[in-house]
């Protein structure tokens, strides 16, 4: 008679639902950290390109206008730098760091902030001249 009863109830037990949390839980703790991983590297990869495109406008400006080395750098008037970027040109980076533009043309025309190279450190992010 248990045995009757007991084949007519189909239900997992306790023990079979703590065992399947348990290895759901466990992917999920391997997996949270790669991807938390694959997004600073993508952060760090967008911030790095947009310092490299504002700095190639700088320099298509810079030719274009006859600057030298050292001059100062016009990104905020219509006729400046700005114009040579096809997208908005941008002051705040992703994560609220500002690009600074304090060099002039020449080297180092774009430099992304120390705050923001601190936050994404350890992701294997290759900042080049920025």
């Amino acid at each position: 008679m248990i045995n009757r009863i007991r084949n007519n109830k189909a239900a997992f037990t306790l023990v079979e639902i703590m065992i399947v949390v348990a290895i759901i839980g466990l992917l999920a703790a391997l997996a949270v950290p790669g991807f938390v991983k694959a997004r600073k590297q993508s952060q760090g990869r967008r911030i790095v390109n947009d310092a490299r495109q504002e700095d190639a406008a700088i320099d298509q400006w810079a030719l274009e206008n006859g600057k030298t080395d050292g001059a100062t750098i016009d990104y905020t008037s219509p006729t400046g730098a700005v114009t040579y970027l096809k997208t908005v040109w941008k002051s705040y980076d992703l994560l609220g760091g500002t690009y600074s533009y304090a060099n002039g043309v020449g080297s180092s025309q774009v430099v992304i902030a120390a705050a923001t190279k601190t936050a994404l450190a350890g992701v294997g992010i290759d900042w080049g001249p920025y």
